[in-house]
């Protein structure tokens, strides 16, 4: 049914998503209750790429009129507080949880009262959101070649960006593996750090592609490279760090979702036929590109691997580069 659902969705638009989501719904029987609401936690403050994503789901799903999805923010201690309130929910299918890259990184950094990989039954991974390096729009380094040439032999050069996250983990593994002389300047937000490139302060930046889309369409900012192993649809002229020669680094933004452990696997896997269909809508597609997220779609076991690699590769550079807390 998925494969089918999915060039069936494609053909036939939003209308035709509807019909599936409903038959996905009936076709898990004790999971089908008319009155059901599930609850969506999302760790983060409204607004940012993990709660559009959120809603759009909520939303999409809702129009099949069976399953209600009420999205809930609880934002603190660095996405922690949601976190654990979902590892705490009782696993009876009514609460799931859409988050990021700091289910993987907190466990690492600080106390948490969760184990990523135990505490949590995979569902989907939904969208990657991929990590650019960037430089001034008149900055001499067209390539990023030319910034890592430059830097093996300038010490100074710097680099702008958030601590603790993906960002930092996606610069350590550069500076390691190109054996650069980079300097690391943290900011507590993706806007200063961006101010501070505008202002020719640091030398480059790490950012998400939402936040600088307007500033690399006018020549303020120029991309060198992206830490995925493929393009974007939006800037197809970026290339890839594997592209550039650094096979052995792949760093992005990810949203995914995953549910309380012990949840019903009848469950889990009408989550996980629900958030496909979804996904494969044009509109939603559409929605997610235009704010730089690349919709993925892996879920069950894939996932779990995924997210074993990654929790494993993280927790290697925080330990090698001594990355601290926020």
């Amino acid at each position: 049914m998925k494969r089918l659902g999915r060039r069936f969705l494609h053909l036939a638009g939003p209308a035709a998503a509807v019909a599936v989501l409903s038959a996905t719904l009936s076709s898990h029987a004790a999971w089908s209750q008319t009155t059901r609401t599930v609850k969506v936690v999302v760790p983060f403050s409204a607004g940012g790429p993990v709660d559009l994503l959120a809603r759009l789901m909520a939303e999409q799903i809702g129009r099949g009129k069976i399953l209600t999805m009420a999205v809930e923010n609880r934002p603190g201690a660095g996405a922690v507080i949601g976190t654990e309130a979902v590892a705490r929910a009782a696993p009876d299918g009514n609460t799931v949880l859409i988050t990021g890259n700091s289910l993987l990184i907190n466990p690492h950094l600080r106390k948490v009262n969760f184990d990523p990989l135990t505490s949590f039954e995979p569902i989907c991974l939904l969208a990657s959101q991929p990590i650019f390096i960037t430089v001034n729009g008149s900055s001499p380094y067209r390539t990023l070649a030319d910034l890592l040439g430059t830097a093996h032999g300038k010490p100074g050069l710097t680099l702008a960006s958030l601590p603790g996250g993906p960002f930092q983990i996606a610069f350590e593994m550069l500076k390691r593996s190109a054996k650069i002389d980079l300097t690391f300047v943290p900011f507590g937000g993706t806007a200063p750090a961006v101010n501070a490139l505008l202002g020719d302060h640091v030398t480059s930046a790490l950012v998400n592609y939402s936040v600088v889309a307007e500033l690399l369409t006018t020549g303020k900012l120029r991309a060198l490279a992206i830490f995925s192993r493929q393009r974007i649809e939006l800037q197809p002229d970026v290339p890839t760090l594997f592209e550039s020669g650094y096979k052995d680094i792949e760093v992005e933004g990810w949203v995914g979702v995953v549910a309380p452990a012990k949840t019903p696997k009848e469950a889990v896997s009408q989550f996980a036929d629900l958030f496909t269909a979804a996904m494969g809508t044009p509109e939603i597609k559409a929605k997610l590109i235009a704010q730089g997220l690349n919709p993925v779609t892996t879920c069950g076991t894939e996932f779990a691997t995924y997210l074993r690699k990654q929790y494993d590769d993280y927790g290697r550079v925080i330990r090698e580069a001594n990355i601290k807390a926020e």
